[in-house]
Formats: C-alpha cells, structure tokens, sequence
C-alpha cells in the first residue's frame, strides 16, 4: 500500500541558502530577493595592496594613514619570529613630513592610486584659491595655492607678469594638491 508523506516548507534566511540545496519554493522567489545597487565608480578605492617585499624606492606606499613616496627601503633576515621584515622610510607627499614603518616582507601594504594632471591657470583669488582650466573647458576653482614657498612665488611672478602657466596637480587618497609649473609663454 502506498505512504504519505507530508511536505513542510520552510522560510530560510538568504544567507543559508547559499549552502542548501535548491528546493521548489527558494526557486519561486529567486525574482523578488537580491536587489543589490553599486553606487561605486571603478577605480574607487583610494589604494590598493602590494606585497611589501615587492615595494621599492621612489615608489609609493600608505604609512599611517598618509601617501607617502618612498625614499629608502631595508629588510632584514629572517629571523627566529618567522619573518624578512622591510623597513620603510617616507616623505608625505602632501606635506612633507618624514614617516617610517616596518612590515613582514610577505604582507600586503596599502599602496595609494596617485595621479597627475596638467591644468591652464586662469585666475588666483585673494582669499588663496586658484582658478584653472580642465581638459574639457570647464574650470575647476575648489584648490588652494601650494605651500611650498619657492613654488607659491613662482605662481604668483609669473601670474602678475602674465605669462600662460599650466599646474601640475598630484592626487591621492582624496587630497589634492599643486606639485608642478610649466611656463607656457607670455598670454
């Protein structure tokens, strides 16, 4: 004679379901769960990771929460802890300040994205912003001058003698900054 044998469907959370076997009902409500949106852009991430053993000199590393470019790079031996250790020295590469740190060779470090662009300077306020040209003819007003003394009086001359002056602004980790000047020639 045949047996009954009763049927119980159970909700289960999403998270188990990815362990669990498929069942008839999971398979009904595959349409209506797991609506995720990405707000993010790629390319998003201030920094990436890099094996330190892998980080050499005049490249860029991450220590203390501060871009910096390498200017000097040690390891030692191994030891009986286990691992090659890498000393790290570097200079903010906004506000020039010496940082050091030291990580096992075989850990990852975060390295900054760190980028350059050339804009035409078109103004310079009194209140110490800059005016400057994008690429695309919009202009871009949200920057200081720099603090560095010898390129601040190198904007400033060649602003008041008119000449056509192209920055150079270097960005990391969400701060940016004027590094370089060309001098184009007179306006």
């Amino acid at each position: 004679m045949f047996e009954f044998k009763p049927v119980i469907y159970v909700d289960v959370p999403a998270t188990f379901l990815a362990s669990a076997p498929p069942s008839p009902r999971s398979a009904i409500m595959s349409d209506e769960e797991h609506h995720f949106e990405s707000k993010a852009d790629a390319g998003a991430s201030k920094t990436y990771p890099q094996q330190a053993g892998a980080i050499r000199k005049n490249g860029y590393i991450v220590i203390k929460n501060r871009p910096c470019k390498v200017v000097e790079v040690s390891t030692s031996k191994t030891g009986k802890h286990g691992h090659a250790k890498c000393h790290f020295v570097g200079i903010d590469i906004f506000n020039g300040k010496k940082l050091e740190d030291i990580v096992p060779s075989s850990h990852n470090c975060d390295v900054p994205h760190v980028t350059r662009t050339d804009y035409q300077l078109i103004d310079i306020s009194e209140d110490g912003f800059v005016s400057l040209l994008t690429e695309n003819g919009n202009t871009k007003d949200d920057l200081r001058l720099p603090t560095d003394e010898t390129l601040l009086s190198q904007i400033k001359d060649g602003f008041a003698e008119g000449k056509d002056m192209v920055v150079t602004v270097m960005t990391a980790m969400g701060e940016e900054q004027i590094c370089a000047l060309k001098d184009i020639g007179p306006k």
